[in-house]
């Protein structure tokens, strides 16, 4: 038995290769958003900087997030850049998205956005749609702001 197990681990060390610490993936020393990096989907995380959508229910992302409370259940327009796009999640395309306003230490520079609509990343659309708080999807989706049943210009 021994000796089997010996064999198994000197075929494991064979065909599996060796990773030196100037070939590991380097650390990640940005913050990202939230809700994670899902599917391997890489988000972008380069600076953004949207003019904020006009009109009577115009809002930024930091003011959406910041001010979930009172806009709870309320029409919103956010314009901002789709920094990572998910598609078809539990019927849902799922967007992040950003407008150089926020933090990332407290959150209130992403929001996301479940919509029927397709993006890119790198896009800058103006998304309108619901805000929802306290969202639990379940599966460990949860969400203590999004934009629900958006549209995308």
């Amino acid at each position: 038995m021994k000796t089997l197990l010996n064999a198994f681990l000197i075929s494991c060390a064979l065909v599996a290769p060796a990773v030196h610490a100037a070939e590991a993936p380097a650390a990640k020393t940005e913050a990202l958003s939230p809700h994670g990096g899902a599917m391997g989907m890489k988000p972008d995380l380069t600076p953004v900087n949207v003019a904020k959508a006009t009109g009577p229910n115009a809002r930024t992302v930091a003011e959406v997030v910041s001010g979930a409370r009172a806009l709870k259940d309320k029409a919103v327009e956010v314009h901002g850049k789709v920094v990572k796009f998910n598609p078809e999640i539990m019927g849902k395309n799922w967007v992040h998205l950003r407008d150089g306003s926020g933090k990332a230490d407290d959150g209130t520079n992403d929001i996301l956005v479940t919509t029927m609509a397709s993006a890119k990343v790198g896009d800058v659309v103006t998304v309108t749609g619901t805000v929802r708080t306290d969202k639990d999807f379940g599966s460990g989706y949860a969400y203590k702001v999004l934009i629900e049943e958006a549209s995308l210009k």
